[in-house]
């Protein structure tokens, strides 16, 4: 029996092969979460478990390729805001955009698909990054739980200083209570820490 009341939903963020130690841009340690998601997933935990996937096409504007005379990890303006150019990384029908074949998945409810857009990124499971007319365009997602009953939303995954905690915000930011796995996370590097522990505080985010 779950733990949780139903109104609780677990968001797993972007656990893909790319984002693995010797993947296109990887986390740091961050196939050491494998087994705890593995594990939270088979304990029926949760009634509503969600993944996100990034799904990438090729040329993709967050790609520092796209970009002549860009390298990985520069920082652009891209539709009048930053924007971090990245590896070739989670390419729509790559193996190392696959959700990792080390978890048994069978328990989720609803994969989500992000960063199809050419044009524009998506560190978040409920928006884009900001697009062309200066908006973050909405995922679904948020109405998706809503529809389901959800209020409190508790999300691991990779990376800890970006898709995490960009999911985190925005579902905090929708109304729902957010609670950060922290120790089933792993950042890019592990020098952002302090900071998004800072912004996980401003956003009345607890750690669980």
């Amino acid at each position: 029996m779950s733990p949780y009341p139903d109104a609780t939903a677990l968001v797993v963020v972007d656990l893909q092969p790319d984002f693995m130690p010797g993947g296109a841009l990887a986390c740091h340690e961050g196939d050491a979460i494998v087994p705890g998601v593995d594990a939270l997933l088979r304990s029926r935990r949760y009634r509503t478990v969600v993944a996100t996937q990034d799904w990438h096409p090729p040329g993709h504007a967050s790609f520092a390729s796209s970009h002549p005379g860009r390298r990985p990890f520069e920082t652009i303006e891209l539709h009048g805001h930053p924007q971090v150019l990245w590896p070739d990384h989670c390419v729509q029908g790559t193996p190392g955009a696959a959700l990792d074949p080390r978890v048994d998945w069978t328990p989720l409810d609803l994969v989500l698909r992000k960063g199809s857009d050419p044009q524009v990124d998506s560190y978040s499971g409920l928006r884009g990054n900001h697009g062309p007319g200066g908006s973050r365009p909405p995922t679904g997602l948020a109405g998706w739980l809503r529809e389901r009953g959800i209020e409190e939303v508790h999300v691991c995954g990779l990376a800890r200083d970006y898709c995490v905690l960009w999911t985190a915000q925005d579902a905090a930011a929708a109304g729902f209570r957010v609670r950060f796995l922290w120790e089933l996370t792993r950042p890019v590097t592990p020098a952002g820490d302090a900071a998004t522990r800072q912004a996980l505080d401003a956003a009345g985010i607890a750690l669980l």
